[in-house]
């Protein structure tokens, strides 16, 4: 789990059902910073690599959204 970070962190992640997989990280008002996967992608375990480095500390969200399902996980990014 990425928590605390600086300045960059790797996200693991596993998908259970085939489709479109995307992952965006927003920042505390609710901009959208980054999409670290935004795909079609088959059921497995994966990691993905994100790197903060151009963004300032503070608390980020990343979201992952796929057939059926979405999720939310708060990421704290130390400067």
């Amino acid at each position: 789990y990425p928590n605390p970070f600086n300045p960059a962190t790797n996200i693991k992640f596993n998908i259970a059902v085939s489709g479109i997989i995307k992952i965006s990280v927003y920042n505390i008002t609710g901009q959208e910073t980054a999409i670290l996967v935004n795909s079609e992608m088959k059921p497995g375990t994966f990691t993905v690599s994100w790197d903060a480095s151009d963004l300032p500390g503070g608390v980020y969200f990343c979201r992952m959204t796929g057939t059926g399902f979405m999720e939310t996980k708060k990421m704290i990014l130390i400067k």
